[in-house]
């Protein structure tokens, strides 16, 4: 079983009160919107990071860290990328990978509003962290823990901290 830290939108920002949420997982998904490469290193010191980049990152965060993330975890099918959208309202990239290829598990960010929807057309679960940083107009601050097991999901919990 492997416990994955998910989240988005820190805009080189991320409150130290997410860090004891973090740290119980095995490994953590950025969706993007990372703020820089020095906060990228703070968070893989918390925990091995897979990330991409978000239409706020600099050059050197784009060399870092590619557009979208494809690969297996524990049995679990995943795709990553920035901008995705959600069901019925998808980016066209995020759609060709979806109708081509449907992962089990499509997480992005942008949008800053935490959304967990499972997509019954192409079988997959949508996965959008909302926003850990301080920017932007959420109220809340949020970060998702979930578990994968053998090609299972399953126990996502979600930390909220006051904007």
């Amino acid at each position: 079983m492997t416990t994955i830290g998910i989240i988005s939108d820190t805009h080189n920002h991320l409150d130290q009160k997410f860090v004891p949420f973090l740290e119980k997982c095995d490994a953590i998904w950025h969706a993007g919107d990372i703020g820089s490469i020095a906060l990228a290193d703070k968070i893989a010191a918390i925990k091995p990071l897979t990330a991409v980049y978000g239409n706020i990152d600099d050059y050197n965060t784009r060399l870092a860290y590619p557009e979208t993330q494809r690969f297996i975890t524990d049995g679990v099918d995943v795709f990553i990328t920035h901008i995705g959208g959600y069901p019925g309202k998808y980016s066209p990239a995020a759609r060709k990978v979806l109708e081509t290829n449907p992962p089990k598990i499509f997480v992005c960010g942008h949008s800053h509003i935490l959304k967990v929807m499972y997509d019954q057309k192409y079988g997959c679960l949508v996965v959008n962290p909302g926003a850990a940083g301080q920017y932007g107009q959420q109220a809340m601050r949020t970060a998702l823990r979930l578990k994968l097991d053998n090609g299972e999901i399953k126990d996502l919990e979600i930390c909220e901290l006051p904007r």
